[in-house]
């Protein structure tokens, strides 16, 4: 009698004792497991310390973008203003010209530069000469190593409309100098295309080591039964490195509006303004060079949410495609 009461007592009171001896079995099974594979943890440790660091503590600094921010009241002394500092944003006479070069020049990337590297990776593959192929795959991984600050340097020398190698072609055929640099008709092509030379060998890395997980027991059947190399890319070689394109497109979408800021910053002048201010140059300028980390964080804060939003539906949109996703 004593015995149920207490058990009645311990379940009113919200406690099974059931679950108390399974918990805490549980946590002494992860002990275990920890100490069993401590020195993988150890390994893992610094990477853990690094996003804690500097991705997880700097969170407590988004509120700023619903402040009033005065460094010397600081974060929590400075005035609460909501939604102000976004609704400023969304009303803004920049407002549609930054996003609209954000998302052209982000979805001019992904139709360029996201297959190139996928379109080399298939025909390095194909490659029979070891030899060439090992030097076609140094030739193209050697520009992902020279700095952003020397391509735009090399952009300015070589379209110069005085004595650039573009422009003394164009009047060699008979044409007129063009300013390319100064041009907001020529801003994305110039962006997209060199990113495109500086970084597609490096981004095939990736799929190469896909395309070397197809069993060659494939590709040997298929020439048996006669299929060609086109044949063979298209139903052995572009099936096996799918679910790889997927992620990596997944994992684009996520940054859509986040096109970098160091390279656009350095091609920018005030002829092509029209066509190469985006959100990460308009952040800068109002938060660094005007001083106004209030509003600076807001709008960073709506390019973070949108990006998140759209890693979440496209990795949705692969899931019920039946593709891989990251969950």
């Amino acid at each position: 009698m004593s015995a149920n009461a207490n058990r009645g007592t311990a379940l009113a009171a919200g406690a099974d004792p059931a679950t108390k001896p399974a918990a805490g079995t549980a946590r002494r099974g992860l002990g275990k497991r920890i100490l069993r594979s401590y020195e993988l943890y150890l390994f893992l440790l610094p990477t853990l310390v690094y996003f804690a660091v500097f991705h997880y503590v700097p969170i407590y600094g988004v509120q700023i973008a619903f402040k009033n921010f005065v460094a010397v009241k600081g974060i929590a002394g400075s005035a609460w203003v909501g939604f102000d500092h976004f609704e400023r944003f969304f009303h803004s006479d920049r407002f549609w010209t930054v996003i609209r070069n954000t998302l052209g020049i982000s979805l001019y990337e992904l139709l360029v530069a996201f297959p190139a590297p996928i379109v080399l990776a298939l025909l390095v593959n194909q490659v029979g000469n070891g030899r060439f192929r090992r030097f076609v795959q140094t030739i193209t991984y050697a520009p992902h190593f020279i700095s952003t600050v020397v391509i735009v340097g090399m952009l300015y020398l070589f379209l110069s409309p005085r004595s650039g190698l573009v422009n003394q072609a164009i009047v060699a055929f008979g044409g007129e100098p063009v300013f390319f640099m100064a041009s907001t008709g020529w801003f994305k092509t110039i962006f997209v295309f060199s990113g495109v030379w500086q970084n597609v060998g490096w981004a095939t890395i990736i799929y190469l080591a896909a395309l070397s997980s197809i069993s060659p027991d494939l590709h040997e059947a298929a020439v048996m039964d006669g299929a060609t190399k086109l044949q063979r890319v298209r139903h052995i070689d572009l099936p096996g490195i799918m679910p790889t394109i997927v992620i990596l497109l997944i994992l684009n979408m996520g940054h859509l509006l986040s096109v970098g800021f160091e390279k656009v910053y350095l091609m920018q002048n005030q002829l092509n303004i029209d066509s190469s201010e985006i959100i990460q140059t308009y952040v800068y300028k109002a938060g660094l060079l005007n001083g106004q980390f209030s509003y600076s964080a807001a709008i960073g804060l709506f390019n973070s949410v949108v990006n998140f939003a759209l890693l979440v539906a496209v990795n949705q949109a692969a899931r019920r495609m039946k593709q891989q996703s990251l969950w």
